[in-house]
């Protein structure tokens, strides 16, 4: 499946690994130009730009998204290499698990700082080039967790309710300017992260979702195709649950 995104351009923010490497790839195979934003491998960024750029037009650009100027910095390279902005997807995030009687300040503020002041950054900046030529596509990435709450996670299920609030926000300042803004939620999705989980350990995750699997970041990447498509331009202020059921 692909939606026609020709002739637009892209920001996927953390777009260097795992979903948003995968949504960068489908939307460039969708048509996009891709500008990926990455802040810690640059063989893996310049790995995904590699494999992009077989089939369309990839840029890479390193940045703290925590740090505006890396906004401003993508933001100005999205313009000036494809003469315009048309979709933001803010993908990046960190995790800093703990209790919450033994989390530090550091390990709290520097989650908030990447995952949701990070969505805040880079949402206010491609706001202008697109309130300009009035339409653009916003899509957060944050996490069921974000809706449940989860222990020892304190500080990213914050981040993440933090971007579901974000998002609801723009899409009502933006709406008038044919701007939409909507979130995934995803659930177990195979990653790094997932791929440490003993079996018997992931067996029991699995239990607890009604489709009994994780999902594939591909899965993410195509509804984040989708809400970045024409199909999607009456959907905004939404909140897009990938979680195989587990939470409904």
């Amino acid at each position: 499946m692909e939606f026609n995104l020709t002739g637009k351009t892209a920001i996927v923010t953390g777009g260097a690994r795992g979903i948003g490497r995968e949504t960068a790839a489908t939307l460039a195979k969708c048509g996009a130009n891709v500008v990926i934003n990455y802040n810690s491998s640059q063989e893996a960024a310049e790995d995904a730009a590699n494999e992009i750029n077989k089939f369309g037009k990839c840029e890479i650009i390193r940045g703290n998204v925590a740090d505006s100027a890396a906004a401003k910095a993508a933001v100005a390279l999205a313009i000036e290499k494809f003469g315009s902005l048309d979709i933001l997807i803010n993908n990046a995030g960190i995790t800093k698990d703990g209790l919450l009687m033994r989390m530090t300040d550091e390990d709290f503020d520097s989650v908030i700082d990447v995952n949701l002041k990070g969505a805040f950054n880079f949402i206010r900046e491609a706001a202008r080039p697109m309130i300009r030529q009035r339409e653009g596509r916003i899509v957060n990435i944050s996490s069921v967790v974000g809706i449940t709450g989860n222990a020892g996670q304190a500080n990213y299920a914050a981040s993440k309710a933090g971007i579901i609030g974000l998002s609801k926000s723009a899409a009502k300042e933006l709406a008038s300017k044919s701007i939409t803004c909507n979130v995934i939620a995803p659930g177990f999705i195979i990653s790094d992260m997932t791929g440490k989980l003993s079996d018997s350990v992931a067996e029991e995750y699995k239990k607890a979702i009604p489709l009994s699997r994780f999902g594939t970041p591909a899965e993410v990447a195509y509804m984040a195709a989708f809400l970045s498509s024409d199909y999607a331009k009456y959907i905004t202020g939404q909140i897009i649950g990938i979680d195989g059921g587990l939470f409904m």
